[in-house]
């Protein structure tokens, strides 16, 4: 059984890190995987239904913020998918990690650049990942309206760092992010 794993937060300033790991059902296609970033929300989403339907396994693991900020985000990222992969309740005979680095785990990976675009399993996983982190945002919206979570999911889009410039920054901003940094060490 081969595993896809991707990550979807690695670029925003705020919320976690989230990753998910995917095996696809061979006899089960699903039409219409590809990267995350290349589909609309609405496709994802409906994307996302039918993978959890269709897949034969599939887990969602993150880091938090905190996390982030003790380890990098770079470590957080490979945390997060090792989380993933290790919490589907079956032991894949390979993962494809998409990226050119794979997190540490107890069955052979292999990087793929730009798997997400490539391979069914991580686009699976990227699409997984992606939704799963953007309804987080929403949540962090309901408790943060000022910082307008729910337009720009944290990304550090100008009206986020207006937003960031104005309130200064919430517990799930990452703190060593250089927009972040920057604002705390003029406070």
């Amino acid at each position: 059984m081969i595993c896809g794993t991707d990550e979807a937060g690695r670029g925003p300033i705020a919320g976690p890190v989230v990753a998910a790991a995917v095996i696809l059902d061979p006899d089960n296609p699903i039409e219409g995987l590809n990267d995350s970033k290349k589909l609309s929300e609405k496709k994802r989403e409906k994307l996302s239904l039918e993978i959890k339907e269709k897949a034969l396994y599939w887990a969602i693991a993150q880091s938090d913020p905190d996390e982030i900020e003790a380890i990098n985000i770079l470590w957080a990222s490979m945390k997060a998918m090792q989380r993933a992969v290790e919490a589907l309740p079956v032991k894949p005979d390979m993962v494809l990690v998409d990226g050119n680095r794979v997190p540490e785990l107890k069955v052979p990976a292999k990087a793929i650049v730009g798997g997400d675009a490539s391979e069914q399993c991580i686009a699976a996983a990227s699409i997984l990942a992606k939704v799963e982190r953007d309804r987080q945002m929403l949540k962090w919206h309901e408790l943060y309206p000022q910082y307008e979570f729910d337009k720009h999911k944290a990304y550090g889009t100008p009206k986020h760092l207006e937003l960031l410039e104005k309130h200064g920054p919430c517990p799930i901003h990452r703190k060593g992010f250089n927009p972040v940094k920057r604002l705390l060490a003029n406070l």
